[in-house]
């Protein structure tokens, strides 16, 4: 490493080839398929294929420039007008839109972003397939309304959400990549749309097309982009990600979307504050305590196979006789040391019920008897990979701090005594098929 980088230098080359197998398997498991309806998916053989949507190919340029370049801040396939009054808060004329129009996305936008040397996009990897299998294929990446051609065996959509630091995204949907899909579908009996998205995307305004037959969320899949997507989109990989966040079916239905904007003549009515109103109540706690239905859960995600949960196991490791309200060990890094002791272990089975292998996110979700605590929150999550017919079993040691809520007078964390705990393990934060309790 130079030991100026404000100087020229000579290339330092970062890359890793050892790691190529690394970024392939985080790109296929951070995809999410969430629907699936009539066998849309895996990809059977197709004589002819059709992809629209601005997504599907790379950038128009990847091309490293002194100062603060596109290429710098993972803004390739923004508009940089736009993504420059974006970052910088300018109003009016430069405005704002929630997608990437100029190529498919890799990483989010700002500091934290990434611009890989060689980039896979959907559109190479599906080229590279259809030549292959001897596949027409046929794509409009620019029209909103394109031409659809009837014969097509799938016609694939893509559209993405961009998001980066320093700006609110200006939307949870758009009006134009929906349009475009409907568009499609109602012209393509067979209508798959991939959504590369940095965060929560709502889907109502086209899910419920009937031609609408599979949606995935690409998330972020970073330069093994295609190569991921179409090992899934043909069956070479077996979908296992979860959706890491809720899909609402509205932008009402959130919590929050927006900072506490004060009144005009305040100090603060330039300066938008979050005051946390919210509490915990963040995600899909919110949705479980207003009693909300999601279009689709937290921890939800499709399989090209099928899992059974059995056998729940839940057993007190410590005396409740032993144990205090609150901790009392000494104070180390992360809180008093005896936080981390195990006082509960769960066992469930996991087993693969249908023909082919594929991996289960197995969740264990804790409900903590105090008031105002949310109905379920969290607490672990295992990932076996089973053969068709196979089981596994799934261990969550609960700690103290696992089973603890802040006391906001005492200043620490405090156990619930006397009180049945809920304990739920399932596929989902709404699929618990699994259900037992402990009193500590």
């Amino acid at each position: 490493m130079p030991t100026d980088l404000t100087r020229n230098h000579g290339i330092v080359d970062a890359r890793n080839s050892s790691f190529r197998s690394t970024l392939f398997d985080g790109a296929v498991e951070g995809h999410v398929l969430v629907k699936n309806t009539r066998n849309a998916l895996p990809l059977r053989e197709p004589k002819m294929l059709s992809v629209f949507g601005y997504s599907a190919k790379n950038p128009d340029h990847n091309n490293p420039s002194p100062g603060q370049s596109p290429w710098l801040w993972g803004s390739e396939s923004f508009n940089y007008t736009e993504f420059g009054g974006r970052f910088f808060g300018l109003p009016g004329e430069y405005g704002s839109t929630p997608i990437a129009f100029n190529g498919t996305i890799y990483s989010g936008g700002g500091s934290g972003a990434t611009s890989p040397a060689a980039m896979v996009s959907p559109f190479d990897a599906l080229v590279q397939r259809a030549y292959d299998d001897g596949t027409a294929l046929f794509w409009d990446f620019v029209s909103g309304e394109p031409f659809v051609n009837p014969a097509s065996d799938a016609c694939l959509v893509f559209g993405n959400a961009y998001a980066t630091e320093a700006a609110d995204r200006p939307g949870a949907r758009d009006d134009y990549t929906d349009g475009l899909i409907r568009h499609v579908a109602d012209r393509c009996a067979n209508t798959i749309v991939v959504i590369h998205n940095a965060g929560i995307r709502l889907v109502d305004q086209f899910i419920d097309h009937p031609n609408v037959t599979a949606l995935l969320f690409a998330h972020l899949p970073g330069e093994a982009s295609g190569r991921a997507l179409v090992s899934l989109l043909y069956g070479d990989e077996n979908p296992s990600g979860k959706l890491p966040y809720t899909v609402a079916r509205n932008e009402s239905d959130y919590p929050v979307l927006g900072p506490d904007v004060a009144a005009e003549g305040s100090m603060f009515a330039r300066f938008p504050q979050s005051n946390f109103t919210e509490g915990v109540f963040l995600d899909y706690r919110h949705f479980d305590a207003r009693n909300i239905t999601p279009r689709y859960e937290f921890g939800f995600g499709l399989s090209y196979t099928t899992f059974a949960y059995d056998n729940l196991v839940v057993e007190k490791v410590a005396s409740a006789g032993r144990l205090g309200e609150y901790p009392t060990g000494r104070v180390v890094e992360g809180g008093q040391e005896d936080l981390w002791d195990v006082l509960v272990e769960v066992s469930a089975e996991v087993t693969n019920t249908g023909k082919v292998a594929g991996a289960e996110v197995a969740q264990l979700y804790v409900g903590i008897p105090a008031e105002g605590a949310p109905v379920r929150q969290l607490r672990g999550f295992e990932k076996p990979f089973l053969n068709a017919s196979a089981t596994a079993t799934v261990r969550f040691p609960l700690t103290r701090r696992d089973l603890s809520v802040w006391d906001v007078v005492a200043q620490k964390w405090r156990l619930v005594r006397g009180r049945e705990y809920k304990i739920e393990v399932g596929g989902s934060s709404r699929d618990l098929p699994l259900v037992g309790t402990v009193t500590i």
